[in-house]
């Protein structure tokens, strides 16, 4: 039983990890908080839903140009340096946050300042968390990534479970300012549990490139034949295909009454779901058939969808995004683990901002093709076509991808020889050996 919870092992022996996962986990709740108290803010502002929308708009591009940017950075450049940067960034735009709400800030009224500071955080956000995941194969031994994938997943689900519920507290007992200033303070503490990491430079000292030309050699990594090119593909069926959230308030209004509360219920539903699959997820990362697994979860989530379409009523409703919601977990585990544990180090930090792209684009525009498919069909229909066109690209990807089929997590070796076996030398707060690695590197797969 104990083997199916889990795997805090990272945390008890990397301190270093540890250092990097608390601060990971109040910048996430400062995340949450800081979307929550943007969009109230924007809607007290404005009572304008074309300016609340402009919230994601404004956050969005700034990410995406952040995380390549990062990327890049995080190959070339010491990562934690490039997260230092980071953190300030989103320190100094939260604190603008709550210096803006408490009118300290003479001749910039309006929400176009508030939207500017929503894209200068979200843009260092991005940058973040590039040097934040790649940096994490640097921490922790191979043996132990995929556990501490994990732990971030279940941070981000905790995050976005129960952020927006304390930011509504918040606001509503003390005001914006204090909130703003909550959100300061959590973002200052994730900054200096940066400064207690250890440096983390690239492991071999290339010489100095075009950054353009390395974003685009990490590009056409991606998308070469192979397990990475998979796993991706995978995640962006599932989501261009059977995105559900843009669809809540219609499905609420025909089949539920329309009331908020029920509103509010499926979203928390699927947060649940993850983050109960992420306390229960030891089965998941000790196994060998990442790919596998990964594959077998977005075919759950598409099917869920398909639950979803024809629920008849709360439960039926609430059930099928539970199940999506850890469907989901379990999915981006595998493909997190796989993305960490297959590209090599001089790569990783390009690879990941892709994935970090993904994550963020993916959700976007499936929510947009759902509305417009809805608002031809309606939302039960665009929920059974969806799901069932993911269902479909599952089983191609599963026919065509022998890579991602077969791949297991004791035939991954980084193609630049590194393996990170005996992981980061948190004491020591470098890392050993040549290169930075804590040993002899790993054969080429």
């Amino acid at each position: 039983m104990r083997r199916g919870l889990l795997d805090v092992r990272p945390l008890r022996d990397s301190p270093t990890f540890r250092t990097l996962w608390l601060g990971s986990t109040l910048a996430a709740f400062a995340g949450q908080l800081t979307v929550i108290a943007v969009l109230y803010q924007v809607w007290e502002q404005t009572r304008n839903p074309l300016m609340t929308g402009m919230v994601g708009l404004a956050a969005a591009f700034p990410r995406l140009a952040g995380s390549l940017l990062g990327g890049t950075l995080s190959d070339t450049r010491d990562r934690r340096l490039v997260l230092l940067w980071a953190a300030c960034g989103q320190t100094s735009a939260v604190l603008g946050l709550a210096l803006h709400s408490a009118d300290l800030v003479t001749g910039l009224d309006g929400v176009g300042p508030v939207l500017a500071l929503v894209g200068a955080n979200s843009f260092t956000a991005g940058m973040g968390a590039a040097a934040r995941r790649s940096m994490i194969a640097r921490l922790v031994s191979r043996e132990l990534l995929p556990a501490a994938v994990a732990l971030g997943m279940l941070t981000f689900h905790a995050a976005g479970l129960f952020g927006p519920a304390l930011g509504g507290l918040l606001i509503g007992a003390w005001g914006l300012t204090v909130t703003y200033s909550v959100i300061t303070v959590c973002a200052v503490v994730a900054l200096l549990a940066v400064l207690l990491l250890p440096a983390v430079p690239p492991q071999a000292a290339d010489a100095p490139r075009n950054p353009l030309a390395m974003t685009w050699e990490g590009l056409r990594y991606v998308t070469r034949p192979g397990a990475i090119r998979g796993a991706f593909g995978t995640d962006l069926f599932a989501t261009l295909m059977a995105m559900p959230v843009a669809l809540f308030p219609m499905i609420n209004d025909e089949r539920l009454g329309g009331d908020p509360e029920t509103l509010g219920l499926m979203t928390s539903a699927m947060a649940v779901g993850g983050t109960i699959t992420g306390v229960l997820s030891g089965h998941i990362t000790r196994s060998q058939r990442l790919g596998l697994i990964q594959i077998a979860g977005a075919s759950v989530w598409s099917a869920a969808m398909v639950g979803l379409a024809f629920g008849p009523g709360l439960i039926a409703v609430i059930a099928a995004l539970a199940v999506a919601g850890a469907a989901d977990t379990v999915s981006v585990i595998a493909r997190g683990a796989l993305v960490q544990l297959r590209i090599p180090d001089s790569r990783r930090g390009r690879v990941t901002a892709v994935d970090d792209a993904i994550a963020v684009a993916g959700p976007d525009l499936g929510n947009a093709r759902a509305g417009a498919v809805a608002a031809v069909v309606g939302a039960p229909a665009a929920l059974a076509l969806g799901g069932t066109l993911s269902l479909l690209g599952m089983g191609w990807i599963l026919w065509r991808n022998t890579a991602l089929r077969t791949f297991r997590r004791s035939d991954a070796a980084d193609e630049d020889g590194y393996d990170g076996a005996a992981g980061y030398d948190g004491d020591a707060g470098r890392a050993g050996g040549p290169g930075g690695a804590d040993g002899p590197g790993a054969q080429g797969s």
